[in-house]
């Protein structure tokens, strides 16, 4: 059968560089969420800020063979992150290698991801333009492929209202950047222009004082 690819949804075969650590961290982080957004169920899906605080996700598990996780998260700065993985699935971490992402209405032909394991779950990781979450939500289901051969067939029933609820909780984030105390403490210390002619005084008075 041809596939059939909308030109809206094709996108750029590009290298990806994924931080590990923090898809890890969002999967472990639904119960330990942020305590200016509270964690909510929106139509089956779980919507919930990520633990650094500097982004949300929303996630589902599936019933059936391996119980596939989705998790599809949204930073502050607009990008996007979307990691499917299955108890029975063998793909390594950092492994690179193209998927087919098919939408209800279209998809993305030949498109990067790289391999992930999650609390011994395994799947893979990937970004895509930030109009896939518009896409996302308007779609009934995701169907996913490595050449000809069927890596997941997944229904997002719901998912309209989840996105609304991801969208809110970013939001949140926006309007309320957080500054950790390591950042305070080097901002205090470090002049506002390093290389002004009086920069070495400044450093070793930051005070002011006279």
């Amino acid at each position: 059968m041809r596939e059939l690819v909308h030109p809206r949804f094709r996108s750029t075969v590009r290298s990806i560089v994924i931080p590990f650590a923090l898809f890890a961290g969002l999967f472990a982080s639904a119960t330990a969420s942020a305590q200016i957004y509270a964690m909510q169920n929106v139509s089956g899906w779980t919507v919930a800020a990520s633990k650094d605080k500097k982004g949300c996700f929303l996630t589902k598990t599936y019933d059936g063979a391996g119980e596939t996780t989705l998790l599809l998260g949204v930073d502050i700065d607009g990008s996007n992150h979307l990691s499917v993985l299955n108890d029975n699935w063998s793909i390594k971490a950092k492994d690179r290698l193209n998927l087919s992402f098919r939408l209800s209405n279209g998809g993305y032909s030949d498109h990067p991801v790289v391999g992930m394991v999650s609390e011994e779950k395994k799947g893979f990781v990937t970004t895509f333009e930030t109009k896939f979450l518009s896409y996302f939500a308007t779609s009934k289901a995701l169907h996913i492929y490595r050449g000809d051969v069927p890596v997941e067939q997944l229904n997002l029933e719901g998912s309209g209202a989840a996105v609304a609820e991801l969208r809110r909780c970013v939001e949140i984030y926006k309007a309320r950047p957080v500054t950790g105390p390591r950042e305070k403490e080097r901002s205090g210390l470090i002049p506002r222009d390093p290389f002004a002619p009086d920069a070495g005084r400044k450093s070793q008075n930051p005070a002011g004082e006279r």
